[in-house]
């Protein structure tokens, strides 16, 4: 490889990088037009492992909008991210593919007294399918494959005396 495929690669993977970390933030933020511009026209989210829906970006993030009111403070941190470019048509490196893990803490909106509410913890693995457009790389494919989650703890009443 010559020095300057090598570094267009590098540039590659951290545009692709830096559109993991944009979705990471927009999710986390409810910034669903930011999500929304992420993606390809044609782009789809499937959620349904996570107990979510699937479908095209725009009514996965409608989906999102809605479902995320429970949680106020979200935070997605995205891990291990593993970057592979493929083909398309004859062009090498139009296509990536990203496999990353995640863990995502999220806090309950607070209960009615005004106490804190408790957290809700859950992890597993995303895979991204990107395409490389004339105005940068954008999401065609987003799977979310939940693999354990952390419910919060039942609220028991003190024993009466």
């Amino acid at each position: 490889m010559t020095q300057r495929v090598e570094l267009a690669t590098v540039m590659d993977r951290l545009a692709v990088d830096e559109v993991v970390t944009d979705y990471a933030g927009a999710v986390d933020d409810g910034d669903w037009t930011a999500y929304l511009g992420l993606f390809t026209p044609d782009g789809r989210a499937d959620y349904r492992s996570a107990g979510g829906i699937e479908g095209a970006a725009g009514q996965v993030a409608a989906w999102l909008a809605e479902s995320m009111l429970l949680f106020p403070m979200r935070q997605h941190l995205i891990v291990n991210r593993r970057v592979r470019f493929g083909r398309l048509e004859q062009d090498i490196g139009d296509t990536a593919r990203v496999r990353a893990d995640y863990v995502n803490p999220m806090r309950f909106a607070a209960d009615g007294e005004g106490a804190a509410a408790p957290d809700f913890v859950c992890g597993g693995r995303y895979a991204f399918g990107l395409l490389r457009t004339y105005d940068g790389w954008r999401l065609r494919e987003v799977v979310v494959e939940e693999k354990w989650r952390r419910l919060p703890e039942p609220r028991v009443a003190p024993a009466a005396e």
